[in-house]
């Protein structure tokens, strides 16, 4: 099979397309001919020698697909080869075969095809379980998205305002800030212009929000906290400022705020396909009813991702890029 490599740490272009020989399953995983495969902000920490794959994963970039299952393992039962599915894995997504649980597999939504059913699974997951499992967003609570024009800030938007929360974000553009507000955003503020925590305050008349979900971490640390109201969670989901942060706790004592975090990738499969079952039953429906879109920006050629990559670099998208395989893809620009 072709597949996409890591030549060595490096920029976009030590991506190269090689031939490699296809995975072989467990008794517990499928074989899956891959359509598209979403790209994500780890795929290119991962190309710059600064995430690298669990013990055990595939060393090919790519943490999600969709395509037909080619074959199943021994002791699955809930798949056949030719169903039609996307898939949350650790590794190996950026090949014409991929290798995945079979309980981290999901069908694809009523009438969504394989590009943008490819850009679900990492985000879908990685919102519902932090800003709904472990943030408890409710209905009638608020929440500041930070980089609420990327694939899982406009999840995490929609799927906000789906469950009857108010919805702010952050982003760089004034372009992306209309865009967020366009998936249901009240309002978003364009952190280049405006002091986030300022506007928070404001537009819920000093209160603060109940939930921040932020992927940037570093000097925002301190920032979030004084963004959260009384008992308030902070979810910290990436380090895009850097690891480290020297703060301030006393709001943390005042106000009762709650501080986690978590990552995907590294937890077992009993542990994401729980995820993935709590996401089939509540996040699907709205797919399949329109309620929530999935935005693809643009979509690459398995063999240009690293032109993929560069795009992701640049942050001048919104929604989701996604590589095709074999002649798959025509997703529209806007999603």
């Amino acid at each position: 099979m072709v597949a996409v490599e890591i030549r060595e740490p490096g920029p976009p272009d030590v991506l190269m397309a090689v031939e490699r020989p296809r995975p072989t399953i467990s008794a517990a995983e499928v074989l899956i001919k891959v359509a598209a495969a979403g790209v994500n902000r780890p795929d290119v920490l991962q190309r710059q020698g600064r995430y690298p794959p669990p013990q055990g994963a595939s060393d090919i970039p790519g943490l999600e697909v969709a395509g037909t299952i080619e074959e199943v393992g021994a002791d699955v039962r809930e798949w056949r080869a030719g169903d039609r599915v996307c898939a949350l894995v650790s590794g190996g997504g950026y090949a014409e075969y991929c290798a995945a649980p079979a309980p981290q597999c999901l069908p694809l939504p009523r009438g969504m095809d394989f590009t943008h059913a490819a850009a679900l699974p990492e985000t879908t997951l990685t919102v519902w379980t932090n800003v709904f499992e472990r943030g408890r967003l409710a209905s009638g609570e608020s929440i500041l998205i930070h980089g609420g024009s990327s694939g899982i800030g406009t999840m995490a938007i929609q799927l906000a305002r789906a469950c009857g929360a108010r919805a702010f974000a952050t982003a760089g553009t004034s372009e992306k800030c209309a865009a967020c507000e366009a998936f249901g955003a009240e309002r978003a503020f364009n952190y280049r212009e405006t002091d986030f925590v300022a506007a928070v305050r404001d537009a819920t008349d000093g209160r603060g929000v109940d939930v921040v979900l932020d992927m940037v971490g570093g000097e925002y640390l301190q920032r979030n906290l004084e963004s959260l109201a009384m008992d308030g969670r902070l979810l910290l989901i990436g380090q895009l400022g850097g690891p480290k942060a020297q703060i301030n706790t006393t709001p943390i004592l005042q106000r009762r705020l709650t501080v986690t975090g978590s990552t995907l990738r590294a937890r077992s499969v009993a542990e994401k396909a729980a995820i993935a079952q709590a996401v089939h039953q509540r996040v699907w429906p709205l797919l399949e009813s329109g309620v929530v879109r999935v935005p693809v920006h643009a979509t690459f050629p398995l063999a240009a991702a690293s032109d993929a990559h560069r795009l992701m670099e640049a942050s001048t998208h919104i929604g989701k890029l996604v590589l095709t395989v074999g002649g798959h893809g025509g997703a529209p620009a806007s999603g």
